[in-house]
C-alpha cells in the first residue's frame, strides 16, 4: 500500500502575466472605502495582458456590489475566453488587515479552492496587493494546500495542480515560500501517515531519506545504541511495543563555532495509554502523538533548505506506547539518563518520559538554548483551547524571541506561569520526581515543571502544541489532521537568533 505522491507543483516567478498560458488566474480584490446607494465597492488590478472582453467581466464584477474584498472571500467564474477560461478573485482586505498570516492563508486557500480538478495552470497576480515581505508567505499557503490527510484514498481527492506562477514576485520569495511549504507539509506527511507504518524505525527512515535530500547529518540510535546511552526511561515506554524505540539526532552545520540551538520533539508515534488504557475515542488520532518530533524534521528540512547561518540540532525521541506483558507498570521508578529517577504513577503520561532522556541528550551539547516541542497535555487545550500554544520558560529572553517569532508569522501562543510552588507538585515520596502532578489541577505547567528537571541551567522554552497540532475539521486554508504549526516560528526564531 503506497500513500498519494509527495506534491511538488512546479513554481515560478513571473514579471508579467502571461495570457496565452495562465490557466486559471487568480487577482486580488480590495474594499475600496467607498460606496454609494448602499453598494459596496471594491478595487483591483487587471493585467492589462488579459483580453478586453475578460477585463469588462472583471470590472462588472467588481462594481456588482456582491464582493466585499474582505480576507478569505473567494469567487471563482468562468470567462468564456479559451486562452483564459478562469477567473479567481481573491478578497484581501484593507492594509491593516493584511499580516503573514492573511498572506498564508490566502495562498491555501485559493489552491484548496482549485484542487478538486486537475489544472495544469494557475497564475497568481496579486503581488501588488500584498506586502513583498509577504509573498513567501502565499507561496508557502499554496505549497501547504496540495497537502492533505486523504493519503490512502483509493481515488485521490486531491489534484496537486502542474505549474503555480507568481506574477510580481521575486525568485527569493518563490524559493522561500516553496522551501517552507514542502517543510510544513513534511512535518504533516509524518503525522497524518497510520501508525502502522510511522512508527518508530518508519520515522527515523524518513528522517534518514529527507536528510540524504536536503544536507543534513543525520544519527539514528537504535535500541541496542539506547541502551548503551543509559535512555531507559525512552526504553520503558517503547519496551512493550514490537517497534523499538528509536532516537534521531539531525545536525545543520551553519554557523562557525558557536554553541548550537537545539529543538527536541516529542515522537509518541502512537499512544494507546500503555496499561493506563485510553478509551476508543480517545485513542482514535493518537497517531498524532508524534507532532513534536515531526514538527523538528519540518524546521530543520527547511533551515537546510534555506542554509541558515546558525548551528542547530534536531532531536526526535521516538517510541510507541503500548500494551504487553512487558508493559512498564504504576509504581515504576526508571533512573533516567541523566541519573535522576521517575515513579511512574500513569504511563498515559508518556511523552514527558521519553523528552526526559531526550532533553538530556541536548543538554551534553552544550546548547545556547533548548525548545521543545510536544503534544504534551490536554490540559493546555482546557487553558487555551485548539489554536493556541503554550510556552513555559526558565528564560524570559529565549521565551520572548519565540514569542516574537510566532507573533510574526500568527501562529497564536501564550506563556503560562512556571511559579517555583508547583515544583513541589512533581516531588515523589519514592523517587526524585513523579510523571504527574497533583491531580487534574495545572496539569500543562506541572508537566512542563517535571521538563525542567531535565534541562540543567540550559536557558530553555516548552512549547506545548497538544492543541494546534492536529484539528478534526477542515477550514478554507487547510485540510483537517495534521497543521504543520510552529515550523515557520521556528524557523524564524532560528533566522533572528542568527
Amino acid at each position: 500500500m503506497q500513500p498519494l505522491p509527495f506534491p511538488t507543483p512546479n513554481l515560478s516567478a513571473a514579471a508579467e502575466l502571461d495570457a496565452s498560458n495562465a490557466g486559471v488566474v487568480v487577482l486580488a480584490v480590495q474594499p475600496s472605502g467607498e460606496s454609494s446607494d448602499d453598494v459596496t465597492t471594491v478595487t483591483c488590478e487587471i493585467p492589462s495582458s488579459l483580453s478586453d472582453a475578460i477585463q469588462s467581466v472583471i470590472k462588472n464584477a467588481c462594481d456588482s456590489g456582491e464582493l466585499t474584498g474582505k480576507p478569505g472571500e473567494i469567487t471563482l467564474f468562468a470567462t468564456g475566453d479559451s486562452q483564459t477560461p478562469w477567473v479567481l478573485l481573491a478578497g484581501v482586505g484593507t492594509a491593516d488587515q493584511q499580516s503573514r498570516g492573511k498572506a498564508y492563508e490566502l495562498g491555501a486557500s485559493v489552491v484548496r479552492r482549485l484542487i478538486d480538478k486537475p489544472r495544469n495552470q494557475i497564475s497568481f497576480v496579486v503581488g501588488q496587493a500584498i506586502e513583498s515581505d509577504n509573498h513567501d508567505a502565499v507561496v508557502a499557503g499554496a505549497v501547504s494546500a496540495c497537502e492533505g490527510q486523504h493519503l490512502y484514498h483509493s481515488a485521490p481527492a486531491v489534484s496537486v495542480p502542474e505549474n503555480i506562477a507568481f506574477v510580481g514576485f521575486s525568485e527569493n520569495a518563490v524559493t522561500r515560500g516553496g522551501t517552507l511549504g514542502r517543510s510544513i507539509n513534511h512535518t504533516r506527511r509524518l503525522v497524518n501517515e497510520p501508525p502502522s507504518i510511522m512508527n518508530p524505525s518508519g520515522f527515523a527512515q524518513y528522517a534518514e531519506k529527507l536528510a540524504s535530500e536536503c544536507g543534513l547529518s543525520c544519527e539514528v540510535w537504535d535500541e541496542k545504541r539506547l541502551e548503551a546511552e543509559n535512555c531507559r526511561a525512552i526504553l520503558a515506554v517503547g519496551r512493550a511495543s514490537t517497534s523499538p524505540p528509536r532516537l534521531v539526532m539531525l545536525r545543520h552545520d551553519g554557523g562557525g563555532d558557536e554553541a548550537p540551538l537545539v529543538i527536541v520533539g516529542k515522537g509518541v508515534t502512537f499512544d494507546s495509554g500503555g496499561l493506563s488504557l485510553k478509551p476508543s475515542e480517545g485513542m482514535v488520532d493518537m497517531k498524532c502523538d508524534m507532532a513534536g518530533a515531526a514538527t523538528v524534521v519540518g524546521v530543520m528540512h527547511a533551515l537546510a533548505e534555506l542554509k541558515v547561518p546558525r548551528n542547530v540540532i534536531g532531536l526526535c525521541g521516538l517510541a510507541e506506547n503500548m500494551v504487553s506483558g512487558d508493559s512498564y507498570k504504576l509504581g515504576d521508578v526508571i533512573e533516567t539518563r541523566s541519573g535522576k529517577t521517575i515513579e511512574i504513577l500513569n504511563t498515559d503520561a508518556e511523552g514527558r518520559v521519553v523528552l526526559a532522556d531526550t532533553l538530556d541528550v541536548a543538554v551534553q551539547h552544550n546548547p545556547e538554548a533548548i525548545v521543545d516541542l510536544a503534544t504534551l497535555t490536554g490540559a493546555c487545550m482546557v487553558a487555551l483551547g485548539t489554536d493556541v500554544a503554550g510556552l513555559m520558560t526558565n528564560s524570559e529572553s529565549v521565551c520572548d524571541a519565540v514569542e516574537k517569532a510566532a507573533n510574526a508569522e500568527c501562529e497564536p501562543v501564550w506563556e503560562l506561569p512556571m511559579f517555583a510552588l508547583y515544583d513541589e507538585k512533581v516531588k515523589s515520596k519514592v523517587a526524585d520526581i513523579k510523571n504527574v502532578g497533583e491531580g487534574r489541577w495545572g496539569g500543562a505547567i506541572t508537566a512542563a515543571k517535571f521538563l525542567e528537571n531535565f534541562v540543567a541551567e540550559v536557558p530553555w522554552v516548552h512549547i506545548d502544541i497538544a492543541g494546534p497540532a492536529f484539528m478534526d475539521s477542515p477550514k478554507p486554508h487547510r485540510d483537517a489532521g495534521a497543521t504543520g504549526v510552529m515550523v515557520r516560528s521556528l524557523v524564524r526564531w532560528v533566522e533572528n537568533a542568527s
